[in-house]
């Protein structure tokens, strides 16, 4: 196959700027790509919390692109692009530097020009393209931050004949999150007209950024099989399963991948024991670990269910509410939970410690260490989502062979399989209904098996065995994107 052209355009990336798995898959599959040998190059912000959280970090000027200057409806844009690796890997990210923009606290915003900064990036994007006098074969933008592209090469740099066989390739993240504003920003996109945008929605009296890149992209993708079809329904489509119906034919799920240089009981430098599918007996040296830390008495043979999340709707949060406080009173079991979000969940996690404070423990906030010990110390980890694209820390528990109980959605679906005793096939527990007896019900056959050892030792191989990485998700993205490009593929840029 003749390498490809890859510009990853993404409001986040690991390590640098993350708020959820956006960040992880844009610094694994263009990794992965250049370890292929295909030309990946990444862009993003250059966010003013990257360098204040990584002094370590040496960012080193482009050379021919300082001082890049272009207007963009009433404002006059400058930018330059500093660039350093992705850590363990030669894949150049290229921030873009705009002091009026991107220097702020947060990676997202609540401010007046939250449109404008995105809507540079985009811009930016393209003209450092056309500085470099490089072609991506596809630009694979992800999520709303970036998914006006389409419509600037329509547009704007239509007459560049540098795009003429570029392809887009737009990727759903999250549907529940899609950039809409007032229409009052039109004049801030920088359009000679707006024929292309969606014309219902400007007398609306709103422009959707994820909407129009849904419409006018070449290709759609969303990050697992089953949240490419639920989408398309109106209980998951936030409003937009109409268009995802229109154009279910340029529309393909694929499983993110992990990083399993990160996430690998075998070689994990944040446990207490690190572990493998023949020395399991380890990992119970993680469980001690993990509740000494947190201050909880560990006795053997008691089990440990744990979740890492953010507290939001999303999550599933108030499913906890009924089923946990019943598993935690008529059973001898732990609960443990890392995490920050909404104040209503969070209330409830702190009361639960405080009711049963020798059996739960909530540490509010983010804790690298702790995360990976919750992985490897629980015995379950709970994910009771109402929806999830595709989820990473039901992946990351396989590995730790540690059982996800997770409701049947998206990429919860695709990766948890029901264990059954009498086959000793499936890795974890699922359910189907988004109802507390749903949760308790798979809770309960959590416990069961795990008090019957050759089933619980035969679940955890199942899982430990199962293969997530960017070595099996990766070549399907190559698939796609080779078959978007025209036949005259190689063609010089």
């Amino acid at each position: 196959m003749t390498p490809l052209k890859i510009l990853f355009l993404t409001a986040e990336l690991a390590p640098f700027a993350k708020t959820g798995g956006l960040a992880d898959v844009s610094a694994a599959l263009p990794r992965f790509l250049t370890a292929q040998g295909h030309d990946a190059r990444i862009v993003l912000p250059l966010y003013g919390r990257i360098a204040a959280r990584h002094p370590e970090i040496v960012f080193t000027p482009v050379p021919e692109l300082q001082d890049i200057k272009f207007t963009h409806g009433p404002h006059r844009v400058s930018f330059s692009v500093k660039t350093t690796p992705i850590p363990g890997s030669d894949t150049p990210a290229y921030f873009v530097d705009c002091p009026a923009l991107f220097p702020r606290d947060g990676i997202y915003t609540q401010d007046p020009d939250e449109h404008l900064r995105f809507l540079v990036l985009t811009r930016a994007a393209l003209e450092m393209c056309q500085r470099w006098a490089w072609a991506p074969d596809v630009f694979h933008l992800n999520d709303w931050h970036t998914a006006m592209l389409p419509l600037y090469l329509r547009t704007v740099y239509a007459w560049d004949r540098l795009f003429a066989h570029s392809k887009t390739l737009l990727t759903i993240h999250n549907l529940g999150h899609q950039g809409v504003f007032g229409a009052g920003i039109l004049p801030e996109l920088g359009l000679p007209d707006t024929a292309l945008l969606h014309q219902d929605d400007l007398r609306d009296g709103r422009i959707g950024f994820l909407k129009t890149g849904l419409l006018l992209a070449d290709r759609l993708s969303t990050v697992s099989p089953t949240y490419a079809k639920e989408i398309q329904t109106q209980g998951y489509g936030f409003g937009l399963d109409d268009v995802l119906r229109r154009r279910a034919g340029d529309l393909v799920g694929i499983l993110n991948g992990v990083d399993y240089d990160v996430w690998d009981p075998r070689t994990d430098t944040l446990l207490a024991a690190k572990y493998s599918e023949k020395s399991l007996h380890r990992k119970e040296k993680n469980k001690e670990a993990l509740l000494d830390a947190l201050g909880l008495p560990y006795v053997k043979g008691v089990p440990v269910f744990g979740i890492v999340t953010r507290l939001s709707h999303q999550k599933g949060i108030d499913l906890l509410y009924d089923p946990l406080p019943r598993i935690l009173s008529d059973h001898d079991a732990r609960f443990v939970a890392l995490g920050s979000g909404a104040d209503e969940y969070a209330t409830f996690l702190t009361g639960l410690a405080k009711r049963f404070p020798g059996k739960a423990r909530y540490f509010a906030g983010f804790s690298e260490k702790l995360a990976h010990l919750i992985e490897a110390g629980s015995d379950f980890f709970l994910m009771p989502s109402r929806y999830e694209p595709c989820g990473l820390n039901q992946m990351y528990s396989l590995k730790y062979g540690t059982a996800p109980i997770v409701r049947s959605t998206g990429g919860l679906a695709d990766t948890v399989q029901p264990f059954r005793a009498s086959t000793g096939e499936g890795n974890g527990f699922v359910f189907e209904h988004y109802t507390g007896d749903g949760l308790h019900w798979a809770m309960t056959q959590a416990l069961t098996t795990y008090a019957t050892p050759k089933a619980w030792r035969t679940l955890q191989k199942n899982a430990m065995s199962a293969d997530f990485s960017w070595e099996v998700q990766g070549p399907r993205y190559v698939a796609l994107y080779d078959a978007m490009r025209p036949v005259a593929a190689g063609r010089p840029a």
